[in-house]
């Protein structure tokens, strides 16, 4: 069941104009707490966003889908909430692998309460920090957009090496993925992996 979720779940950039419940908001920010953190020093802590006038704040400070610059939300499709995840830089001076442990933890809590999820590393970090009032100590490491899917994009297996994701004449949005078979060794067989 756990395998067939991860395989479903999709980046989402379109949203509903549908508010996203605090409770679910929590759990969310509850799973990427309780998720693994290397020698568990948990240094990550979080920014609930879904005041509506900071919504469209923080939207001004990212970027979506490197590969196709004119497809990002609408004001009207824009997320319901983010989850803005900071590094607390007197626990550890790097997340490490934390935070995509934790980020992963919220997209599929977020996807198994119906909801769909952006990770985006392309943000304006000052200028977001400075909307939020982070603290200095904290920074700003990756923002999880949320909201109630607007959108159905679907998988493709991986033709010629072109990873890009693209728009058909419908709208639907393709996204490549290799196969199996190209990305994964056994043992010592590293002829496997082109």
């Amino acid at each position: 069941m756990i395998y067939e979720k991860i395989a479903s779940r999709r980046t989402i950039r379109k949203y509903e104009r549908k508010s996203v419940p605090e409770k679910v908001l929590m759990k969310c920010v509850d799973a990427a707490r309780l998720s693994p953190s290397g020698a568990n020093r948990q240094p990550l802590k979080y920014v609930v966003v879904n005041d509506q006038d900071l919504l469209k704040e923080v939207f001004s400070t990212l970027r979506w889908a490197g590969y196709l610059p004119d497809y990002q939300p609408s004001e009207e499709e824009m997320p319901r909430a983010y989850v803005v995840v900071l590094l607390d830089k007197g626990i550890r001076k790097n997340p490490g692998h934390d935070v995509g442990i934790a980020v992963m933890s919220i997209s599929m809590v977020a996807f198994d309460e119906g909801l769909g999820s952006c990770i985006l590393g392309a943000v304006d970090i000052e200028k977001l920090g400075k909307i939020l009032k982070i603290p200095s100590g904290l920074e700003v490491v990756l923002v999880v957009a949320l909201g109630y899917p607007a959108e159905n994009p679907v998988v493709d297996e991986v033709k010629d090496g072109d990873i890009k994701y693209w728009l058909d004449g419908n709208g639907v949005l393709h996204v490549p993925k290799r196969n199996l078979k190209d990305v994964v060794k056994r043992n010592r067989d590293y002829r496997l992996l082109k």
